[in-house]
């Protein structure tokens, strides 16, 4: 089994469009002859001196691979989602328009099948073999194979793990203490306080410390808590069964019979004529 076909290759992050190898990026790899043995050379006429290569490159580093290429006309839009190629040419130098390459360019995680390579052939009858044909461009042909991509993954590095980290055992360690209180509350002192006021300091006591003082003393000490008997549930309760038991409750039917309104007082009035007003003649201004 071949390495593309084991998913193997790295797949091919970016195309552009270079004058020569001074002007061709890093980590491009440009693309000077054919696979049938013409140079690469790209020119847009006759007698024209310098032309232009194709290069691409298999970086990972930007996290973007191409997932599809195609060659268009000027009367052709591009389509959606993709983009024209770079170009990294010299100055003033251009590129012909009458034929376009435009990729398609995806983050690496959403995909896992890409463009693995392309090749050019001069406009012959030459097919090669695993590769897509893309399309003519400027007296060559373009191909491209597609399949599954290796996407090498960073590793972890390994931590190191001192002697005395490995030596511990639970076994080393020693029992846990009981929390010890640093700030126990003080004893209640014997004070004049009301039974009603010393039961509650019972609940209290862990929010706040006993005060013997007079300052301690509040209007609620002393009274008795009792329920009012207008909430006394127990004692009336015959009484709010029975009113419960009274209540009606009334259908759809009934809700429309007491409620309906014909409005024919409204529509009576709507009905009357308006009284036509009298004209008279108008004295005219002296």
């Amino acid at each position: 089994m071949s390495l593309m076909e084991r998913g193997a290759v790295r797949p091919i992050t970016a195309v552009a469009w270079t004058s020569n190898s001074s002007t061709c990026p890093k980590d491009f790899n440009l693309i000077s002859i054919t696979e049938d043995g013409a140079v690469a050379n790209f020119t847009r006429s006759f007698g024209m001196k310098s032309g232009y290569y194709l290069c691409y490159s298999k970086d990972l580093e930007g996290g973007m691979v191409v997932t599809d290429i195609q060659v268009i006309s000027d009367k052709e839009s591009i389509p959606h989602g993709y983009c024209y190629i770079a170009e990294h040419l010299e100055p003033r130098a251009t590129v012909s328009k009458k034929k376009r390459v435009c990729v398609r360019v995806v983050p690496v995680g959403g995909v896992d099948t890409a463009i693995l390579d392309i090749k050019l052939t001069a406009k012959s009858k030459m097919m090669l073999q695993h590769h897509t044909y893309v399309g003519d461009i400027h007296g060559y042909v373009l191909w491209c194979r597609k399949g599954y991509f290796y996407n090498p993954m960073p590793q972890a590095k390994p931590r190191s793990v001192s002697l005395d980290l490995r030596g511990l055992t639970l076994q080393q360690l020693s029992a846990l203490q009981p929390l010890k209180v640093s700030n126990p509350p003080p004893a209640r002192p014997n004070n004049k306080l009301s039974q009603r006021r010393s039961s509650l300091h019972i609940k209290d006591n862990t929010d706040k410390a006993t005060d013997s003082s007079i300052q301690g003393i509040t209007a609620l000490d002393g009274i008795p808590f009792n329920l009012h008997p207008k909430f006394d549930i127990q004692a009336k309760g015959t009484t709010l069964y029975s009113q419960l038991n009274n209540i009606r409750i009334k259908s759809l039917q009934d809700i429309e019979n007491e409620y309906n309104y014909t409005f024919a007082v409204e529509k009576s009035a709507a009905k009357r004529s308006r009284p036509s007003l009298l004209t008279g003649d108008t004295p005219s201004a002296q």
